[in-house]
Protein backbone atom coordinates (compact mmCIF):
# COMPACT_ATOMS: atom_id res chain seq x y z
CA UNK A 1 0.00 0.00 0.00
CA UNK A 2 2.74 2.75 0.88
CA UNK A 3 4.58 1.48 -2.41
CA UNK A 4 1.40 2.64 -4.45
CA UNK A 5 1.32 5.83 -2.53
CA UNK A 6 4.92 6.71 -2.98
CA UNK A 7 4.67 5.79 -7.16
CA UNK A 8 1.83 7.90 -7.25
CA UNK A 9 3.42 10.74 -6.14
CA UNK A 10 6.32 9.80 -8.05
CA UNK A 11 4.31 10.08 -11.29
CA UNK A 12 2.42 12.99 -10.70
CA UNK A 13 5.73 15.07 -10.02
CA UNK A 14 7.01 13.93 -13.42
CA UNK A 15 3.50 14.90 -15.45
CA UNK A 16 3.54 18.35 -13.59
CA UNK A 17 7.29 18.85 -14.71
CA UNK A 18 5.62 18.18 -18.39
CA UNK A 19 3.16 20.88 -18.12
CA UNK A 20 3.52 23.45 -20.33
CA UNK A 21 2.95 26.48 -17.29
CA UNK A 22 1.76 29.86 -18.85
CA UNK A 23 4.13 33.05 -18.21
CA UNK A 24 3.45 35.55 -15.71
CA UNK A 25 2.44 38.39 -18.62
CA UNK A 26 0.45 35.46 -19.78
CA UNK A 27 -1.51 34.79 -16.21
CA UNK A 28 -1.72 38.56 -15.92
CA UNK A 29 -3.97 38.56 -19.27
CA UNK A 30 -6.04 35.66 -18.41
CA UNK A 31 -6.95 36.80 -15.11
CA UNK A 32 -7.47 40.45 -16.53
CA UNK A 33 -9.70 38.80 -19.16
CA UNK A 34 -11.80 36.53 -17.08
CA UNK A 35 -12.41 39.46 -14.35
CA UNK A 36 -13.67 41.79 -17.51
CA UNK A 37 -15.76 38.68 -18.64
CA UNK A 38 -17.32 38.72 -15.32
CA UNK A 39 -17.69 42.32 -14.64
CA UNK A 40 -19.79 42.44 -18.71
CA UNK A 41 -21.93 39.52 -17.18
CA UNK A 42 -22.65 40.83 -13.79
CA UNK A 43 -23.84 43.90 -15.90
CA UNK A 44 -26.16 42.47 -18.04
CA UNK A 45 -27.46 40.32 -15.67
CA UNK A 46 -28.19 43.48 -13.82
CA UNK A 47 -30.11 45.64 -16.17
CA UNK A 48 -32.21 42.34 -16.91
CA UNK A 49 -33.05 42.47 -13.64
CA UNK A 50 -33.62 45.92 -12.80
CA UNK A 51 -36.01 45.79 -16.27
CA UNK A 52 -37.64 42.76 -14.88
CA UNK A 53 -38.28 44.49 -11.36
CA UNK A 54 -39.99 47.28 -13.09
CA UNK A 55 -42.55 45.43 -15.30
CA UNK A 56 -43.31 43.06 -12.42
CA UNK A 57 -43.83 46.30 -10.69
CA UNK A 58 -46.05 47.64 -12.80
CA UNK A 59 -47.91 43.90 -13.60
CA UNK A 60 -48.56 44.24 -9.91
Amino acid sequence: MLERIKVFFQESRQELKRVNWPTRQETIRYTFFVISISAVVAVFLGIFDFIFLRLLSLVL
